[in-house]
């Protein structure tokens, strides 16, 4: 047995495992957390996909000891108070699930996809999720709801400060030159 710690969802938690328990069982056998599904233990279908120090994994293919020390977020980790993220309603609203197997690994690989690229294009969407099967949708409503989660997300972002806006890196302006004579009028 091997002794892990590891943040999952907030939540610090330290355990004896078996070193070759993979990270989806970690989650799911010790800590009850089901809504990360086992697919196809395999890393192909994507359904078990979490975040693990911030990069999307597919937590079949992590060996729990591999995540000693970091920081996991699943898809139950994602709202706040009961209030689902614009990712999560985007996923309901665009109605971007059938049997809901996939649903958990496709929100959270899109929620990666969309902290690298917040504007993607359609073809943008489906080449970042490629590595997430669903079997029942065609994927054409989960594309529609990556796209509304993103236009959501932009909308809510902070505007810039106006002392961002005056140059394209985002860098403040440059002040004005002085003389030093405006100081003594």
């Amino acid at each position: 047995m091997t002794r892990i710690s590891m943040t999952v969802d907030g939540t610090r938690y330290e355990d004896e495992v078996e070193p070759r328990l993979l990270l989806v069982h970690y989650l799911r056998d010790h800590l009850g957390l089901t809504g990360t599904p086992v697919g196809c233990d395999t890393a192909n279908c994507g359904a078990c996909t979490v975040e693990l120090d911030g990069d999307s994994v597919k937590s079949c293919n992590v060996l729990a000891v591999q995540a000693d020390g970091g920081e996991v977020t699943t898809v139950q980790g994602l709202a706040s108070d009961g209030v689902w993220t614009p990712l999560q309603t985007a996923f309901h609203e665009q109605h971007a699930l059938q049997c809901g197997y996939c649903t958990p690994g496709m929100i959270m690989a899109a929620r990666d996809l969309l902290e690298e690229n917040p504007d993607p294009t359609p073809e943008e969407i489906r080449h970042g999720l490629e590595g997430n099967l669903c079997r029942c949708t065609g994927y054409q409503n989960i594309v529609r709801a990556v796209l509304a989660a993103a236009e959501e997300r932009r909308r809510r972002a902070p505007a810039p400060r106006p002392t961002d806006a005056g140059r394209p890196d985002g860098r403040p302006e440059a002040a004005p030159a002085t003389t030093g004579q405006e100081a003594r009028t």
